[in-house]
C-alpha cells in the first residue's frame, strides 16, 4: 500500500473530489485530485511525435503548454466516402496495440467505482503509449473508498481480480487546458482526469463509435486516401509539405473510406497517398481509388471523425 511522510500533498479522483484530512494520512486515505500533482505531458517531443515533432520554428506548442486542437495543423476537413465533407482531428501517428487503462468496479456492481478515476501506466513520450486504451476491468471489495489506488502498481500488489476485456476507448492524454471543441454526436468535449502513478492525467474521449479490439487483439484500421503539395518521393515531399486544399479554402480531398456509422469505422486511419496530378478529380471514395496510388499504408494515424455535412 502507499506510504506517506508528513506534508506530503494529497493526490487525484476521476469526477468527485476527496478532501484530505490530515497531512500524516494512513495507508488506506485517499487522495486529492484538486491538490495531487499533475504529470508534465509532451506531445511533440521528438519520443513523442511523428508527423508533429516540435523544432525551433515550426510553432508547435511547447511541452506542457495546452493545445488547442481546433486550429491547424490538428483538424483536417476532407471527405466522406459519398462526397460530404467530414472534418476530423489529427493526433498522430500511433500503433496497433492498444494500452491497458484500468477500470475499477465493486463486486458485485455493474458500474465503475464512483468517483475513482481510471489509472493508466503510460503517456505519450513512453515507448508503449498509444491514444488507444483496451479496457481493463478491475474488481475491488465492496467496501473500497474511490482513489485509494492511485496506480498500476498499487494495483497489483492488491492483487485485485483484473479481466481484459475487448473494449477500446480512443482517449489521447494531453496537457491540462487542452481544447478540442467539436464532437459527432454532441459529447461532451470537456478533459476527463485519470491516474498515472499518484498524478493526474488529463484526456478527451471521443466516443463517435463504440470500438473492440480485432480477433488479435489489435486497434482495428480503416482505410484513408490523401494527397500532399509534393508528392512522397520528391524533395520535402510527403506530409511536410501539407495536405494539397482547394484555393482560398482549408477543403482537401482527403477521403475517408467509412463514416461511424459504418460497421467497419475505425479513427485509426491506413493513410494511402495518391498523386496529387490527380487531385482536381477526387471527390468521393470511387474517384480516390481510381487515382494513381503512389504509397500504400504509409502510416497508421488517429483521425477522429467529428463532424459529418448533413
Amino acid at each position: 500500500m502507499r506510504r506517506y511522510t508528513a506534508g506530503l500533498p494529497c493526490m487525484i479522483v476521476l469526477a468527485a473530489m476527496i478532501g484530505c484530512e490530515d497531512t500524516t494520512e494512513p495507508a488506506d486515505t485517499p487522495l486529492d485530485p484538486d491538490t495531487a500533482p499533475r504529470v508534465a505531458i509532451d506531445r511533440f517531443s521528438a519520443d513523442a511525435g511523428n508527423l508533429f515533432v516540435r523544432t525551433a520554428t515550426n510553432g508547435l506548442p511547447a511541452a506542457n503548454e495546452p493545445i488547442d486542437f481546433d486550429t491547424g495543423p490538428f483538424i483536417t476537413q476532407g471527405y466522406a466516402p459519398g462526397g460530404a465533407v467530414v472534418r476530423y482531428y489529427n493526433f498522430d501517428v500511433m500503433p496497433v496495440d492498444p494500452a491497458p487503462i484500468y477500470v475499477l468496479f465493486r463486486e458485485g456492481e455493474s458500474s465503475p467505482v464512483s468517483g475513482q478515476l481510471n489509472i493508466v501506466d503510460v503517456i505519450p513520450g513512453d515507448p508503449t503509449y498509444n491514444d488507444f486504451w483496451q479496457v481493463v476491468r478491475v474488481t475491488v471489495p465492496s467496501d473500497y473508498v474511490a482513489n485509494t489506488v492511485t496506480s498500476l502498481a498499487e494495483l497489483l500488489a492488491e492483487g485485485y481480480d483484473i479481466e481484459m476485456t475487448t473494449m477500446l476507448v480512443n482517449c489521447p492524454i494531453v496537457p491540462e487546458a487542452s481544447t478540442a471543441d467539436l464532437r459527432l454526436g454532441g459529447e461532451d468535449e470537456g478533459l476527463v482526469r485519470g491516474w498515472f502513478r499518484d498524478q493526474v492525467v488529463f484526456y478527451f474521449n471521443f466516443p463517435e463509435r463504440a470500438l473492440t479490439t480485432t480477433a488479435g487483439g489489435d486497434v482495428p484500421v480503416s482505410p484513408i486516401f490523401v494527397s500532399f503539395n509534393i508528392n512522397p518521393g520528391e524533395p520535402g515531399g510527403g506530409p511536410e509539405s501539407g495536405f494539397v486544399t482547394e484555393d482560398g479554402s482549408d477543403q482537401t480531398h482527403n477521403v475517408v473510406a467509412t463514416l461511424p456509422s459504418d460497421a467497419g469505422y475505425s479513427p485509426l486511419w491506413s493513410v494511402n497517398v495518391y498523386d496529387n496530378a490527380a487531385f482536381s478529380t477526387v471527390e468521393d471514395l470511387m474517384t480516390a481509388q481510381a487515382a494513381t496510388l503512389l504509397v500504400s499504408g504509409a502510416a497508421l494515424v488517429n483521425c477522429p471523425i467529428v463532424f459529418v455535412e448533413s
